[in-house]
């Protein structure tokens, strides 16, 4: 039987097989489509999503195919420079198409043992106490202890379950594609720089390597019954002509595509033996950048809890906490891009909040704010502390080791312990501890889960061994008596 199977192989699942394999977790990924896509839907990571890749050991071979950005403008489109003071070690944003995105998680999944089967498409599927099984189009049945869907905004998994996705349907659709131009660049430039001071929705820039292609963005004549139904060259042309007034030349297109901005989320992300993750789960406008890393950091909340649950040791409700963690997540991002779609409108009264917004971000505090909820690392689980590191990420610090990142490859809960004096013993099958004092870390010790957020700090052995039963289950009494895994003394 598998362990795990996961519909979809974008970003989303691709990043859930990696992350349970770490665990020796069977998985298979079933994508419906024959070929990868070229389509372009997302230009790069934010910042928490860099620092997943950091932290397990990834990170390095996405640089060398994106490029760096300290740019504002990730809010309604309003222009800022990039804040100074973030609390990370990767201030940037990482320009990298989606298509290439895929490629090296796929390349990484397939590396560590992911069963990828393409062509692949879901019909149906049932569950029992043990089990659930999948029905697939060729008529093959699979049977899986646990099922998740990553299969996107129009999930095949989530209206199988039947569940909920409440919310707002698409106002305005946009027109996405990668395609060629006979005007010359210094006429694009213009053209831009006069049309996109009043039509935020409208792009037109150069992509790849002098291969002459551009990425054109425009808002479409209406909504269509079917955004499935890919646009024609001809919409292209007439929509560019209404908005700006010339159609650039455009022909040969290598891929069109339409987007809506429909703000809608699941319900629930669990039923039974059966989840969703990424936009399976929630959907909502592209404003910022957030629909690409918003399931990474899905993915990575969920993939060490599923694979407690395959090994055994996971607590009575620990898969539940995916939901309760992140579902309030999708939920503010789903109010910051409706906000910012409001602060997009040409009517007098959005314009007049906008007006009022670009002010407020001249005070550093405000900008700072706004970028950090773009880009997630503001994002604290309420994990029941006082403690105000608890329920936040950590981001990555120097210590006399080396940093703290390169210690998160294995994706292990990880004990960090500057007393010398508290022991994990119970827990070494799940939990390394690390005894190391360095200057950036002002607390005695702090536990870590395995995506990175604190879950205790302190100095009290009581205490600890209670959040390491709380996120790590029952301590096997058979184990060493020291409890001092990685010990850096």
């Amino acid at each position: 039987m598998i362990d795990v199977t996961i519909v979809g192989g974008g970003p989303t699942g691709l990043m859930l097989a990696t992350e349970l394999r770490l665990h020796d977790v069977r998985v298979v990924v079933l994508e419906r489509d024959a070929e990868p896509t070229s389509v372009v839907r997302s230009l790069g990571m934010h910042v928490r999503s860099i620092e997943l890749l950091d932290q397990r050991g990834l990170l390095e071979r996405f640089l060398a195919h994106g490029k760096q950005f300290r740019i504002g403008g990730y809010f309604a489109g309003i222009v800022k420079d990039w804040p100074s003071g973030m609390e990370t070690a990767h201030g940037y944003i990482l320009g990298i198409p989606q298509p290439v995105t895929e490629r090296l998680l796929a390349e990484h999944a397939t590396a560590v043992g992911v069963e990828i089967r393409r062509g692949t498409e879901l019909v149906g599927l049932s569950q029992d106490g043990d089990a659930v099984t999948a029905e697939l189009a060729d008529g093959t049945r699979l049977r899986t202890r646990y099922l998740v869907g990553c299969d996107g905004g129009r999930s095949t998994v989530r209206k199988l379950l039947g569940v909920g996705f409440p919310g707002e349907p698409t106002r305005n659709e946009t027109l996405l594609g990668v395609m060629e131009l006979t005007a010359p660049t210094d006429e694009v430039v213009a053209v831009m720089t006069r049309v996109r001071k009043t039509q935020l929705r409208f792009g037109v820039g150069p992509v790849g390597d002098g291969e002459g292609l551009y990425r054109v963005v425009v808002p479409a004549a209406g909504v269509s019954e079917d955004r499935a139904v890919p646009p024609t060259i001809e919409d292209f042309r007439q929509q560019l002509r209404a908005t700006a007034g010339t159609d650039f030349g455009v022909h040969s297109p290598r891929w069109l595509s339409r987007f809506g901005d429909a703000t809608r989320l699941a319900e629930q992300y669990r039923v039974g033996r059966v989840l969703l993750a990424g936009d399976a789960a929630h959907v909502h406008p592209p404003l910022g950048g957030q629909g690409l890393n918003l399931g990474l950091q899905d993915a990575f909340n969920l993939g060490w809890k599923l694979a407690a649950q395959v090994a055994g040791w996971a607590p009575a409700d620990l898969l539940d906490t995916y939901q309760a963690e992140r579902r309030p997540v999708a939920a503010d991002v789903l109010d910051n891009t409706r906000a910012q779609t409001e602060l997009m409108s040409l009517a007098p009264g959005p314009q007049a909040v906008r007006r009022l917004l670009t002010e407020l971000m001249d005070f550093e505090q405000v900008n700072r704010y706004l970028i950090e909820k773009i880009t997630a690392i503001s994002v604290r689980y309420d994990l029941g502390a006082d403690h105000d590191l608890v329920g936040r990420r950590m981001r990555d610090v120097e210590l006399k080791r080396g940093r703290l990142y390169g210690l998160m490859h294995r994706g292990r809960g990880l004990l960090l312990d500057q007393t010398g004096e508290l022991s994990v013993q119970g827990w070494t099958d799940r939990v390394d501890r690390v005894v190391d004092v360095g200057g950036e870390l002002e607390v005695p010790a702090l536990l870590l889960r395995p995506d990175g957020h604190v879950a205790w700090v302190g100095d009290d052995q009581g205490e600890l061994r209670d959040r390491l039963s709380r996120w790590f289950g029952v301590a096997t009494v058979t184990q060493g008596l020291s409890g001092f895994s990685r010990s850096g003394r």
